[in-house]
C-alpha cells in the first residue's frame, strides 16, 4: 500500500514526530511506499536514505515565527498547507493509498481537512493528544493547575483562562477549534481514530459522533531487552519535562517528607525554582535515550507524578521494560501500565503525602527487588515493540482501506485507478 503521513514536523521534536517518523521508517522497511507531508522542517534525513518522499512546506511552528500575528493566522487556517496537500492527493492512486494524519494543530491547521475531504481517499487520525476536541489540547487548565471537566466550546470553556501563556492565545485557539469543527469538520471526517490508552478513548468518546470507530495502538518502546538489574537498586528517579502539569514539584515535596533525595532527569520552566526550593535534589538535565535508560536500570524507582491526562506516557513503558518499578498518579494514562501493589504503585494525584508513604514502601531493598523482576517479567511477556506496532497499524490500515473501497463502489466514484503522476 501507499501510507500519505500527514505531521507538523518532518524532524523529531516530541514523542509525537517520533511515533510518526518511526513508523514511516518501519512501514518503508516492510516494503510499503511512504510519503512525509509536514509543515515545518527540516526533514529527518534518515527518511529519504529510506526511499521516504518528503513534502516539506518549510514554514514555521510557534518556535520559530518572527510574526506572532502571523503565526496565529497559519494557526488558525493554513491555506498554502491546504493547497500544497491537495495538490500532492491528487496524485495518489484511492486503490492503493491511505492517508494517515498524526499532527496537524502546531503548525498545518484545521485546514487540511479540505484537501482531505475532497479527495475521498481512505483516511485515519492517531489522537497523540486532544486537539480533536478540545481547543488547548489538553483538557487542563494550567494557571490552575488541574485538569478540565468542563465541555469544550461551552460557555463555560469559553469564559475559563485555560492556556499555559494567556486567555488571548485562548481565545485564538477558539476561533481555530470553530474551524475545526465548523468548516474542516475535521471530528465528522475522521471516522476512524487511532488511540493510544484506554483513559483518552473514554474521555473523547462523548465528544466524537456516534459513528467514530475506536482503533487501539500502542506506541512502540525502543527499550533492548536485556536482564532485571543486578545489585543493589538506586535512587527514585523522575524522568522528563520539569513542569507543575508533569507532577515535578510533588515529587520534589513528597521526597522531601520521606526523607529521600529526588534525582531529576530533564528540564523545564520549574527547575529553577525546584533547585532553589530543594536544595538535596540532583538534577541531572537532559540525558540522551541511552543515559536515561542506563539510569533507569539502576533506579529504585521511576516516579510519575503527572496530574494531567497524558496520552501514553512512554517514560512509564521504558521503566518497566529496564526491570524498574514505577510509582504513577492515578489521574494519568501511566497507571494503565502499572499493575498496583505488583509492579509499582498507584498514588492520589497530586497529593504528596501520598506519594511520600510509597517512597517510603519502596525504600525496602525486597520490596524494590521484588516489583523491579515483576515489571520486568510482565512487560516483555509482551513487549511494545516496532513490530507490534506495525503488525497492528497495518490491520487498521487494511480495515479502513476496504471500508473506502466499499463506499467508493457504492457511490460508482474512483471504481477505476485514477492517474497518477510519477513521483
Amino acid at each position: 500500500m501507499h501510507v500519505f503521513i500527514v505531521t507538523d514536523h518532518a524532524f523529531i521534536n516530541g514523542g509525537q514526530a517520533k511515533v510518526a517518523l518511526d513508523s514511516a521508517l518501519g512501514l518503508a522497511g516492510r516494503g510499503h511506499r511512504v510519503t512525509v507531508f509536514a509543515a515545518v522542517g527540516p526533514a529527518d534525513p534518515r527518511l529519504a536514505a529510506a526511499g521516504i518522499r518528503v513534502v516539506c512546506l518549510n514554514q514555521d511552528d510557534v518556535t520559530t515565527a518572527r510574526s506572532k500575528l502571523a503565526f496565529a493566522v497559519q494557526a488558525i487556517w493554513n491555506r498554502a498547507a491546504a493547497e500544497a496537500l491537495a495538490r500532492e492527493l491528487a496524485r495518489l492512486d484511492p486503490m492503493e493509498a491511505i492517508v494517515h494524519v498524526h499532527a496537524f494543530a502546531k503548525a498545518l491547521s484545521p485546514a487540511i481537512g479540505r484537501a482531505l475531504r475532497g479527495s475521498r481517499l481512505a483516511c485515519l487520525y492517531t489522537m497523540h493528544e486532544f486537539f480533536l476536541v478540545c481547543p488547548n489540547g489538553g483538557f487542563y487548565e494550567y494557571p490552575a493547575a488541574r485538569i478540565c471537566h468542563r465541555t469544550p466550546m461551552s460557555a463555560a470553556c469559553l469564559t475559563t483562562h485555560c492556556d499555559a501563556q494567556s486567555y488571548p492565545r485562548k481565545l485564538a485557539r477558539v476561533v481555530r477549534h470553530a474551524a475545526l469543527d465548523h468548516v474542516a469538520r475535521l471530528p465528522d471526517l475522521f471516522r476512524h481514530v487511532i488511540t493510544i490508552s484506554d483513559l483518552q478513548e473514554r474521555v473523547v468518546a462523548p465528544l466524537l459522533p456516534a459513528g467514530t470507530q475506536f482503533h487501539r495502538v500502542d506506541n512502540p518502546i525502543a527499550v533492548d531487552e536485556a536482564p532485571p538489574r543486578a545489585g543493589a537498586p538506586g535512587d527514585f528517579l523522575f524522568v522528563g519535562r520539569i513542569s507543575t502539569e508533569k507532577g515535578a514539584p510533588i515529587f520534589a515535596e513528597a521526597a522531601r517528607r520521606a526523607n529521600i533525595r529526588p534525582v531529576f532527569v530533564g528540564d523545564g520552566e520549574r527547575a529553577a525554582d525546584l533547585r532553589a526550593r530543594y536544595p538535596e535534589a540532583l538534577m541531572l538535565g537532559w540525558r540522551d535515550p541511552a543515559g536515561v535508560q542506563a539510569l533507569m536500570r539502576q533506579a529504585r524507582a521511576l516516579v510519575f507524578p503527572s496530574v494531567w491526562y497524558e496520552g501514553q506516557p512512554l517514560t512509564v513503558y521504558e521503566a518497566l521494560a529496564c526491570g524498574t518499578p514505577v510509582i504513577v498518579s492515578d489521574a494519568c494514562a501511566g497507571r494503565e501500565a502499572v499493575e498496583d501493589g505488583e509492579t509499582g504503585f498507584w498514588f492520589r494525584s497530586g497529593d504528596p503525602d501520598a506519594l511520600a508513604a510509597h517512597l517510603r514502601r519502596l525504600q525496602d531493598d525486597a520490596t524494590a527487588d521484588r516489583m523491579g523482576r515483576a515489571a520486568h517479567a510482565r512487560y516483555w511477556a509482551a513487549p511494545l515493540s516496532r513490530d507490534a506496532h506495525l503488525d497492528r497499524l497495518t490491520g487498521v490500515y487494511e480495515t479502513v482501506m476496504r471500508e473506502a473501497a466499499l463506499g467508493r463502489s457504492r457511490t460508482g466514484a474512483a471504481s477505476r485507478p485514477r492517474a497518477v503522476a510519477p513521483a
